[in-house]
């Protein structure tokens, strides 16, 4: 192509998406599925004011409030914060609608997302300001002055990855308007914790902290000089480092607590060499400190953890927040560990008036406890599990598997998972391997799943609960050095799985590695496929602390993915950013890495083309390494050349860390791209961008999978999310839409038979057919959606607006019910733009006299062909679609002959029932009539006789007659898709036969 062409491709492409790009999609909603399993919270609070009332911030899902001591969560920051990852919390003592949140997790492990300054609220989390400090990075504490709350204090830590001057205290006295910063070490030095004194808010103590990520390490601590703790006595307008008792040489991170009863008693926990570490207790205000305690649990992962509270009434019961919660009641001196509901532990709040009524915090969510921790609040109520990946088998309904960050790997259905199920109602199964995945389940046997366990491969069987580990290398490799591993596994090394035997699965470790049998033997078909610096393979944990969990592991394959349209054909993609591929199954192999790709970023997907072998996309993050570009890069020789696709300027912001890049596997050229902070579409392969984010949350998205017409993302922080159907992206004339009414073709539809009434956690959808559809205008009035069947027979009509429903010509052919079924919707929308209709499936039922009851509730149609035909005014447009057979009830035996013969007979019931509930609506109507003319109690009581018969007596445990009978039998007749029994058809011309004789009887 030269140059000129591709300026015009450029051009064309440009003009023929603006169209698109103008168009809003609000109409295609996403919906969660959970799990309902809580994830990591770093930060909790509570107010005395309000004892039901907690919050608790997570590191990628948000702030979320309570209001029924744990009872139940909702999430308070979506909509208002930039930024999923809390760091603090704090609820003014005077007034607890005044919020202050400080974002960004003070945990740094490698996967923390980047905070984006303060927030206020002053309704009580109904509404948040953002109010500066933009560029603190990850935030330790806010305290607030408790005799004003216009007064706020910040301990910033800064960027995790690289130095930042926005390091150290910070304070505003206007409520956030400005800010000043009133203490400040170096620009790799911040500030862990902050502490106000009990009664003198002037009085304030601060800990520094020397930290910061790369890829291959930790450096939490340092010099003498680079951190310890500091005190001021004038508001932070003076500062003094305190130093008798305290460490001399290196010093790491460093919490802070003070007696809220006793001000005099300051305690610290300190990261330190061994001799140093752990507790150290000031009685006099900081002026000098005993060293406590060297319990090496005060200290387990400090950067991770660190965190210490007092009893707000005794300053001898103190908490320590680590792995594990351990509680010491003679000041430090022996301590005793505490029951919680999971592991990893980061906060503890206790309410001053009441230090048993508390809420603590950990890798598995937030927990309340009335009694001191005796016993707590469920974790299973807040969907802010962290998820590494996302996969599908290949069941009706599909389940979701994934791997939830602290926690196990997990499956949960797409849909309700059985008929007879609450549809609100979370199900989920642990499918073998770790917290670290993926959890791949095999195709064409969902019964056996793939696992990775921070390296260890393993085969788990749903069937026998067994998971059979085939590890290769058969060794354990945490904690050690990486240059001494013959194997470097990532801690969430890569699986995939061919797709052309389900047999044939890949690993990386520094290498590829084949099995042909499922696990049982490997073979590695490759050499060294990464950057492999010497450097940089050392021992994390610096200066301090040793910390090697496999996170650390830095050379190994982070990504891999063989093409589905030429065998052999394999990508790479490292975690210090190369590229590799082999058109061979591994015989010959090239390094492709793009040129102009800063080194050292983690390829984080690599996406072979499903129309061209030539053409593959990567993502690469290099956030680690201090730089939030995003990096989308996509080749069309095999990697010979890349074009960068995400230049900071067409639709990706330019500070949005990519994670994850997909194909359409459908529509050539449309793109999917996860980022930190959400959703993006191309449909002109990359060379535009337009936000895809919708009702998603702002989250990070880690990973992308499209299946049967569905859009399925896992998130750092939200569990899963899927997009049903989205079909209407893949029609061309989604970038075309102008001044023309558009019916998009709507999904072939399986007929599955689930619950009604769902919950929006998990959003499982009863069966319906997705009708996408565009209106060049809003529209008042007229617009209508018919659906026929194969023979043209309507089966409904869905109307929008009550006007035309009230105007609707009802046909009735003397009584046999063939009435037009034509109800009002408001869900079918009249607005300009994207529209989505999902249709039910429902057709005709029976009668009732009540009208918003009636003829609703009928079967669902037969499996077969149907068009759906949208009318715009006096324009009519069409689509064809196929409502599919469940292919479940083909394996139970239920043939489309069977369902229609119940479909036959339920028609017949339903006309019975509506035959008998107007009978019994005209006896009723006619009773009254005798009895206000006064003609006689004999006519009256014929009439009473027959109603007698016909409705249930009122009170407990009537006797069932007519009406109610009626309907019992469409009920079981109707309650699975089934061939009628003999009973239900005998049981049908019974009651036809009673009917027609109180029928004759009444004769009205």
């Amino acid at each position: 192509m030269t140059i000129r062409q591709r300026s015009f491709y450029f051009l064309f492409t440009f003009l023929l998406t603006c169209a698109t790009f103008a168009q809003d999609f609000e109409a295609l909603q996403y919906r969660t599925i959970g799990p309902s399993r809580g994830g990591r919270v770093t930060t909790v609070t509570g107010t005395a004011m309000l004892p039901g009332t907690f919050y608790f911030g997570a590191t990628g899902a948000g702030v979320w409030k309570t209001e029924d001591y744990g009872t139940s969560w909702h999430n308070v920051s979506d909509g208002f914060f930039k930024t999923p990852s809390i760091g603090a919390i704090e609820v003014a003592a005077n007034d607890p609608n005044i919020i202050y949140v400080g974002t960004g997790s003070d945990g740094i492990r490698s996967n923390i997302i980047e905070g984006k300054g303060m927030y206020k609220s002053i309704d009580a989390g109904k509404t948040w300001e953002h109010i500066g400090l933009d560029n603190a990075g990850q935030i330790g504490a806010v305290e607030i002055d408790p005799t004003n709350s216009n007064i706020v204090w910040v301990a910033a830590i800064g960027n995790a990855f690289k130095p930042n001057k926005e390091r150290g205290i910070f304070k505003t006295t206007d409520g956030g308007k400005t800010w000043e910063k009133v203490l400040f070490v170096s620009e790799e030095t911040g500030f862990s914790d902050l502490e106000l004194l009990p009664g003198n808010p002037n009085v304030v103590y601060a800990a520094a902290w020397k930290a910061r990520r790369t890829p291959w390490t930790i450096d939490s601590g340092g010099e003498n000089s680079e951190g310890g703790i500091y005190k001021s006595v004038n508001g932070g307008k003076d500062w003094e480092k305190l130093e008798k008792g305290l460490p001399k040489g290196l010093i790491g991170k460093i919490d802070l607590a003070v007696s809220p009863v006793d001000s005099k008693i300051l305690y610290a926990v300190i990261e330190a060499p061994e001799a140093d570490q752990g507790l150290y207790k000031s009685v006099d205000q900081g002026k000098s400190f005993t060293h406590v305690s060297d319990d090496e649990r005060l200290v387990n992962r400090p950067f991770y953890y660190t965190n210490i509270e007092l009893d707000p009434t005794n300053p001898n019961i103190i908490y320590s927040n680590a792995n594990p919660l351990i509680k010491s009641m003679d000041g430090g001196k022996t301590w005793k560990r505490m029951s919680v509901p999971h592991g990893d532990n980061h906060d503890i709040w206790l309410n001053p008036n009441n230090p048993d009524l508390l809420i603590q915090s950990n890798d598995g969510g937030a927990n309340v406890s009335h009694n001191g921790g005796e016993t707590w609040s469920t974790q299973y109520n807040q969907p802010t599990a962290e998820m590494y990946q996302v996969a599908v088998d290949d069941q009706y309904p599909y389940w979701v598997y994934g791997a939830q960050q602290d926690n196990t790997t997990i499956a949960i259905p797409s849909k309700a998972p059985i008929a007879t199920s609450p549809a609100n109602g979370s199900v989920m199964m642990d499918v073998g391997g770790c917290e670290t995945g993926p959890a791949i389940p095999m195709p064409g046997n969902h019964y056996m799943v793939y696992n990775n366990c921070k390296g260890r491969f393993s085969v788990y069987s749903k069937k026998t609960g067994q998971s059979r580990e085939y590890s290769i290398g058969a060794s354990n490799i945490y904690g050690h050095n990486p240059k001494d591993l013959k194997y470097r596994f990532q801690r969430v090394a890569p699986i995939h799985v061919s797709p052309y035997d389900p047999e044939v699965v890949y690993m990386g470790s520094q290498f590829l590695h084949k099995t042909s049998n499922g696990g049982k033997n490997w073979e590695i078909i490759s050499p060294d496929l990464t950057a492999n610096e010497p450097d940089k393979q050392v021992i994390s944990g610096n200066p301090i602390t040793r910390d090697i969990t496999g996170e650390e592991y830095y050379s190994t394959l982070y990504s891999i993915r063989e093409s589905k349209i030429s065998k052999g054909l394999i990508w790479t993609g490292s975690n210090d950013g190369v590229i590799s591929v082999t058109q061979d199954g591994g015989a010959t192999w090239k390094n492709v890495t793009p040129k102009k790709l800063p080194k050292g970023g983690r390829v984080e997907s690599v996406e072979p083309s499903q129309f061209d072998p030539a053409t593959a996309y990567i993502a690469v993050d290099r956030h680690l390494l201090g730089d939030t570009t995003p990096y989308l890069y996509k080749t069309d020789n095999y990697g010979e050349s890349w074009e960068l696709i995400s230049t900071g300027s067409n639709g990706i912001p330019s500070d949005y860390v990519t994670r994850v890049l997909r194909e359409d596997p459908v529509r050539e050229g449309l793109l999917y791209a996860g980022t930190e902070y959400g959703m993006f579409v191309s449909f002109d392969d990359g060379a535009t961008w337009k936000a895809f984010q919708q009702n998603l949350p702002v989250t990070p998205i880690t990973d992308i999978t499209l299946f049967r017409g569905d859009l399925i993302l896992s998130t750092m922080g939200r569990g899963f999310w899927i997009l049903d159907k989205i079909t209407a992206l893949r029609n061309e004339k989604i970038n075309q839409l102008g001044d023309a009414p558009v019916l998009f073709k709507p999904d072939d539809t399986y007929r599955y038979d689930t619950p009604w009434g769902g919950g929006d956690f998990p959003n499982y959808p009863s069966t319906s057919v997705i009708m996408d559809y565009y209106l060049p205008t809003d529209i008042k009035e007229g617009v209508s959606l018919q659906i026929t069947d194969a023979q043209g027979k309507e089966v409904a009509t869905i109307v929008s607006d009550s006007t035309q429903l009230k105007s609707t010509t009802e046909k009735v052919d003397d009584m046999s019910l063939s009435m037009t079924f034509v109800y009002m919707d408001e869900k079918l929308e009249t607005k300009k733009g994207l529209n989505r209709f999902k249709w039910n499936l429902q057709q005709k039922g029976a009668w009732d006299k009540n009208k918003s009851r009636s003829y609703k509730n009928g079967p669902m149609v037969l499996p077969g062909n149907y068009t759906a035909k949208l009318t715009v005014g006096n324009q009519s447009y069409e689509q064809s679609f196929e409502v599919l057979i469940d292919p479940k009830l083909e394996d139970d035996g239920v043939s489309l002959s069977d369902m229609k013969e119940q479909q036959e007979l339920q028609f017949k019931v339903i006309d019975l029932l509506s035959e008998a509930k107007m009978l019994q609506d005209k006896v009723e109507k006619k009773i009254k009539e005798l009895e206000e003319s006064k003609v006689g109690e004999a006519k009256v009581q014929h009439y009473k006789d027959i109603l007698k018969q016909l409705k249930n007596d009122e009170g407990a445990y009537p006797e069932v007659v007519m009406v109610a009978q009626i309907s019992y039998l469409y009920y079981i007749l109707s309650s699975a898709d089934k061939q009628p029994g003999q009973e239900e058809k005998e049981r049908y011309q019974e009651l036809l036969m009673k009917f027609n004789e109180l029928k004759e009887k009444a004769n009205l």
